[in-house]
């Protein structure tokens, strides 16, 4: 990763200032003690369209709309098509966004409100979304907004990382859900080179965890995809993203959680907290718990990354 990487994330934050929200980073009292240690948590759950997915969505778009382009496509299992209808129509800009057949009817409803376009394909999972909406752009010459191999949106992604640094310099670690590796390698990136010391903890669920599992091969393999309240993180990586390398690099250790362990944690933290989060933000919460021995008397960054949830999957979790 480009060692200025930190200067480009700094001044993507000025860039999409007008169209995100300054998410609060608050402690934990609960966590911190239930598990002995200092625990804060980065609330993206408040982020404009309910997920991080806006920062990136808006970095994008912004350097796109310079050269004033027909129309923008882009393919997302939900926050990402969100993020991007969103900033599209406070940008003025046209999108048609592809979506795997399984999105949850929450996440589409929340697309169509935005007034963006949207194209349901057969494909079940995200990846076949994607490969059908990278075509579509291809065959049209238009833009294609990958919802995570691209550097602009890495970058805007990472901004979560450059306001937690602006509010808190003295993370021990950091514990973030891990899909097709923007966030994690966004945020691992600039932490790392503001916080040299601090430990980079990629969480995945067991059910789908195609970059965990990629990480541990030392290549992008096929693996078997099952269902996971983690759908924001949930599918496989596309063949040759660069989010690969970058989490490679950036991430110190890797778990895996049950799907028991993700409802146990978004269960209790929403009785304790008082506030809705999504599956992949249960992923990190569940993978803290995890591995909270290791982290006793230490300062720990919890990433929120969404609050995004149907009520038929919040019925399940709080049954």
């Amino acid at each position: 990763m480009d060692s200025n990487f930190h200067k480009h994330v700094d001044e993507a934050l000025s860039r999409i200032s007008s169209l995100i929200r300054k998410t609060p980073l608050q402690y934990s009292p609960s966590l911190s003690e239930k598990t002995g240690s200092e625990v804060y948590l980065k609330l993206e759950n408040f982020q404009v369209t309910g997920s991080f997915k806006a920062r990136g969505a808006a970095n994008k778009l912004m350097i796109l709309s310079k050269d004033k382009p027909e129309r923008i496509i882009t393919a997302s299992s939900g926050n990402h098509g969100s993020a991007v209808a969103n900033a599209a129509a406070e940008l003025g800009l046209e999108v048609l966004i592809f979506l795997p057949k399984t999105v949850s009817p929450a996440k589409l409803n929340k697309i169509k409100l935005f007034g963006a376009e949207v194209v349901l394909t057969e494909a079940d999972g995200r990846t076949d979304a994607e490969t059908a909406a990278r075509q579509y752009a291809e065959e049209n010459q238009l833009p294609y907004l990958s919802p995570y191999n691209d550097l602009d949106v890495i970058t805007g992604q990472a901004t979560t990382a450059a306001e937690v640094f602006k509010d808190n310099k003295n993370f021990d670690a950091v514990f973030i859900a891990m899909g097709g590796g923007g966030l994690i390698s966004g945020m691992g990136g600039y932490l790392k080179q503001k916080i040299s010391e601090i430990r980079v903890i990629a969480c995945s669920p067991e059910n789908s965890a195609a970059m965990h599992h990629a990480i541990e091969a030392g290549r992008i393999e096929t693996i078997e995809h099952l269902e996971t309240l983690s759908d924001g993180t949930a599918g496989a990586l596309e063949f040759g993203t660069i989010t690969f390398d970058f989490c490679k690099s950036v991430v110190d250790h890797s778990i895996t959680v049950s799907e028991k362990e993700i409802a146990s944690a978004m269960k209790d933290f929403i009785g304790e907290h008082q506030m809705m989060i999504e599956g992949a933000a249960g992923v990190a919460i569940a993978g803290f718990l995890k591995e909270n021995e290791k982290y006793r008397d230490k300062k720990v960054l919890i990433v929120i990354c969404g609050g995004n949830i149907s009520n038929q999957t919040l019925v399940e979790v709080l049954k």
